[in-house]
């Protein structure tokens, strides 16, 4: 008697947390809404808003669209077919306005982690680099390589942006901070910045050389409907 043949069927695995899925959780929590409030927008169950945000769900265009309306953005935005374009490529609003922003309302949106850019000018002339960042009291921290361009920047004055732009609304903001950056020495600091970062470096690599500005001028415009 020859031997059993081998199992071949699929063995069922449970489907992993999808894009879709950290997409509408992400924009759910930056709206401050509850998977309740969403299901209520769309017109769904609580427990399906789950299912979209845990499992690696498809739901149909319709329900695309409903879960879009909801959370205020598009469909392409969620199903992530704008991930390689930049921002604001939509149609400006008719009645657009910009507007400045008060210092304390500039402090509000620079939250306390993001990405920003630093710009500065080097050796080899102008140069802006995008850095995951972290406020501490007054102070913006990031890290780069130790011996990097960002990290010869130290002792000079940099610039220090970071804004929104929701492709949706037509809306956005920026602010943007100005100051001498230098590099953290103090290891007891350093200590304290990594226990406050949320995440390592977007970017990989070895970057743990922290480096921190405090700004000496910070301002700040809106783009919203007038």
């Amino acid at each position: 008697m020859g031997k059993p043949a081998a199992d071949t069927s699929p063995t069922e695995v449970p489907a992993a947390r999808g894009d879709l899925g950290r997409r509408v959780s992400a924009r759910r929590e930056e709206l401050g809404i509850t998977r309740e409030d969403l299901a209520e927008r769309c017109g769904a169950a609580a427990s399906y808003i789950a299912y979209v945000e845990e499992r690696a769900a498809a739901p149909s265009m319709g329900m695309l669209v409903s879960l879009a309306d909801g959370l205020g953005t598009t469909v392409a935005e969620l199903t992530g077919r704008t991930t390689d374009r930049p921002p604001g490529a939509g149609t400006a609003m008719r009645d657009a306005e910009l507007t400045g922003l008060s210092e304390a309302e500039c402090r509000r949106l620079l939250s306390t982690h993001g990405i920003g850019r630093v710009g500065f000018s080097g050796p080899e002339g102008p140069a802006v680099f995008p850095v995951n960042y972290v406020v501490v009291g007054n102070g913006i921290a990031f890290r780069t390589a130790p011996f990097s361009r960002l990290a010869g920047a130290s002792g000079t004055e940099v610039a220090f942006e970071v804004d929104h732009i929701d492709d949706a609304m037509r809306e956005g903001w920026s602010v943007l901070a100005v100051g001498e950056v230098s590099g953290v020495t103090d290891e007891a600091r350093i200590h304290h910045l990594h226990a406050v970062a949320r995440s390592l470096p977007w970017a990989g690599g070895p970057r743990t050389h922290w480096m921190s500005m405090t700004p000496t001028r910070i301002t700040g415009r809106r783009v919203q409907s007038g």
